[in-house]
C-alpha cells in the first residue's frame, strides 16, 4: 500500500473505500449484504469499530469509521477475511445463484494471481484510508 494512504493518526476517523476485485457486482443479493452488514456489527460491538457512515454499494463499499479500542488496519484486515470466506461459503452453498460458476471463477482465479492468497481473492487489496482532517470534509 502507498505511504499516502495509510492508518497514521489511530485517534483519527477515517473515508475508506474498498471494491471487490474486478468490480464484480456480488451485492446485487441480500445474502451477501447481510454478511457485511453483520461483520460491521460484530466489530462495532466486539473491536470497538465506531462508523459513522456508510454506503454499501453492488461491489465496492465507502464507510467513514474511527476506533479507540483495536487498531483501524487490524479491524479492517479481520473484516475482509472474514467477509471474505463467509461470502465464499454463501456462494458456494447458494441454490439458485446464477452467477456462481463465473463469480467462483473470477474469485478464485484473482487469489490464484496474488501471492498474498492461494485459494480465493474477493476484495481488492487497499482500502485507501483517508484522514478526516476537518468538520467541513466530514
Amino acid at each position: 500500500m502507498s505511504r499516502k494512504y495509510s492508518f497514521k493518526d489511530p485517534d483519527k476517523l477515517y473515508f475508506i473505500s474498498f471494491a471487490t476485485v474486478e468490480w464484480a457486482d456480488i451485492f446485487t443479493r441480500p445474502e451477501y449484504r447481510n454478511i457485511i452488514i453483520d461483520s460491521w456489527k460484530y466489530c462495532q460491538q466486539k473491536k470497538g469499530l465506531e462508523i459513522y457512515s456508510w454506503v454499501l454499494m453492488t461491489n465496492h463499499a465507502h464507510m467513514i469509521i474511527g476506533s479507540h479500542k483495536e487498531p483501524l488496519p487490524s479491524i479492517v484486515r479481520d473484516m475482509k477475511a472474514y467477509t471474505s470466506t463467509s461470502i465464499h461459503e454463501c456462494l458456494v452453498k447458494h441454490p439458485r445463484e446464477s452467477r456462481k460458476a463465473w463469480m467462483l471463477n473470477l474469485f478464485i482465479e484473482a487469489g490464484w494471481q496474488n501471492s498474498n492468497n492461494n485459494k480465493w481473492q474477493l476484495w481488492q487489496q487497499d482500502n485507501k484510508p483517508i484522514e478526516i482532517i476537518s468538520p467541513e470534509m466530514f
